[in-house]
């Protein structure tokens, strides 16, 4: 089965810098584009960057553009999210989603993992 499983979640100050992991298993990684998405409480999920099979090709969201770089390591099957700058309403839980499509992961949960919690706080 798909595992997805997210870490590095945590609290920081505005300004900071959290790198997010996301650990797959039960599929063939180095075939899939990858995903992030984040959630608020209260509000609907939101696409954060893309990530193409081999990592040449990304995409990111305005709000994040500068700020955040997304990364994959095939060997490992894992993606990384860098997150630089952050600002209090990048507060979110941030998920890793098995999908490049971005309206296929945010109309669909079964593609994310559990997530990790994001906190941006003074």
């Amino acid at each position: 089965e798909v595992q997805l499983v997210e870490s590095g979640g945590g609290l920081v100050q505005p300004g900071g810098s959290l790198r997010l992991s996301c650990a797959a298993s039960g599929f063939i990684f180095g075939s899939s584009g990858m995903t992030w998405v984040r959630q608020a409480p209260g509000k609907g999920p939101e696409w954060v960057s893309s990530i193409s099979t081999g990592g040449f090709t990304t995409q990111y969201a305005d709000f994040v553009q500068g700020r955040f770089n997304i990364s994959r390591d095939n060997a490992r099957n894992t993606i990384y999210l860098q997150m630089n700058s952050l600002k209090p309403e990048d507060t979110a839980v941030y998920y890793c989603a098995k999908s490049w499509n971005e309206h296929v992961v945010l109309t669909s949960r079964q593609y994310w993992g559990q997530g990790t919690q994001v906190t941006v706080s003074s």
